[in-house]
């Protein structure tokens, strides 16, 4: 298997593990996004994973591998597992012996302003989630799309910039700069459990929820429910019933934990790299 099918992999264990408080998962689906929409976002995705192992920019394997995701009728099913898996596949493929934090850094501190650009087009293909750009950058919003994409060129900005500039709202960024400390970090969780996969990962998406905030969350629904998310979470860890009590509950008031999720499909991708077994 190479990296990018692991990476595709990955997705389709992640959306299967459940449950996953909030989240879509093989049990659940949420009123306008199903756990097909997902498996399609997964294959659609492969044409984008397999330019990250052959040589593409970060962007432009990213945007594309978007695109391919959001060719199903759910919209934006997994945008932000993307972001963390298109650089985890690159690191994979350019650097030998185990998967590390240093190569994933390497990867991802080489960006360049057009893979800035490239992040900014993906935004046109899906909406996404995402929090207000700083007060004194509205030009650089990415909801502006590709219309922002000139206040990038004339500052020179790479996709590492900009993921500096939005650690501090969003848990993906902080991933990219943080030498993806969670995603290592829930993979060791991974490889270390034992039993099916998709319930280590089951595991592994409380433990992360439990211990840090959902940046989603706070961004749809403001940062004290998150926190209350979290607590939730906490108390449900180890007590399957609890999960999925909290995991109805989540879903029936549209809480959706999204950045759990995607840290958790990178989690997985670097367990398989390690050599978990499915």
């Amino acid at each position: 298997m190479t990296p990018a099918e692991r990476a595709q992999l990955a997705l389709l264990l992640e959306v299967a593990s459940t449950p996953k408080p909030g989240n879509v998962d093989r049990n659940r689906d949420l009123d306008d996004l199903r756990f097909e929409h997902f498996l399609a976002g997964a294959v659609g995705s492969g044409e984008g994973l397999r330019m990250a192992a052959n040589d593409a920019s970060v962007g432009e394997a990213f945007e594309c591998a978007v695109e391919g995701m959001s060719r199903q009728g759910g919209g934006n099913t997994q945008f932000g597992c993307l972001l963390l898996l298109v650089p985890l596949v690159k690191a994979a493929v350019e650097f030998d012996g185990a998967l590390t934090p240093e190569d994933a850094t390497r990867v991802v501190e080489s960006t360049t302003v057009a893979d800035a650009a490239d992040f900014y087009r993906s935004f046109e293909h899906v909406d996404v989630a995402v929090a207000d750009p700083p007060e004194d950058a509205p030009e650089l919003d990415v909801r502006r799309g590709s219309e922002a994409i000139p206040a990038l060129e004339s500052q020179g900005l790479t996709l590492y910039d900009v993921m500096e500039m939005g650690a501090d709202r969003d848990g993906n960024a902080r991933e990219w700069v943080g030498g993806f400390r969670r995603t290592f970090a829930a993979a060791d969780a991974i490889c270390d459990d034992d039993g099916p996969v998709p319930d280590r990962a089951a595991r592994a998406f409380l433990d992360l929820l439990a211990e840090e905030s959902d940046t989603l969350v706070t961004t749809q629904h403001g940062e004290e429910v998150a926190v209350a998310v979290s607590k939730w979470a906490a108390d449900a860890r180890g007590d399957e019933a609890a999960a999925e009590r909290l995991a109805e509950a989540l879903v029936a008031e549209s809480v959706n934990p999204g950045t759990t999720a995607d840290i958790t499909a990178a989690a997985l991708f670097v367990a398989l790299e390690r050599g978990v077994r499915v």
